[in-house]
């Protein structure tokens, strides 16, 4: 997916590169970066143990909040695709001890199935 894709608001696969020099303080020893998506400003990030939400916040986005979810706290996920007159994907993840879920919204053709794939596979082992 290329710039306009991001633009728009559509999940784009970010390069792992960037993703581990700009995570690296925030990452346990030995713990890797697999794949991360973006949404114009907000990141999807899943490393070899969690799944990393980043929402940066603000005109500047100098205020940033780091969700850290482990992969053997999520029980349960959904995956509502974008219809003839929806702009977006939804994404819900059920985490343990939290009786809401976390909503993500994805853009259309977004990805949001790549996405949903890693999360079964990391949620399964």
């Amino acid at each position: 997916m290329g710039i306009l894709d991001t633009l728009l608001g559509h999940a784009g696969e970010k390069s792992l590169d960037d993703i581990r020099e700009e995570f690296a303080p925030l990452l346990a020893p030995g713990e890797a970066p697999q794949r991360a998506f973006g949404l114009i400003r907000d990141l999807i990030v899943f490393t070899d143990r969690r799944l990393i939400l980043v929402n940066k916040q603000g005109v500047t986005a100098k205020k940033v909040e780091y969700r850290s979810v482990p992969y053997r706290a999520i029980v349960m996920f959904s995956l509502e695709t974008a219809g003839h007159f929806d702009l977006e994907a939804d994404l819900r993840i059920w985490i343990s001890g939290q009786a809401a879920p976390l909503d993500l919204h994805l853009g259309r053709n977004s990805g949001a199935t790549d996405i949903v794939a890693i999360l079964a596979q990391n949620t399964s082992k």
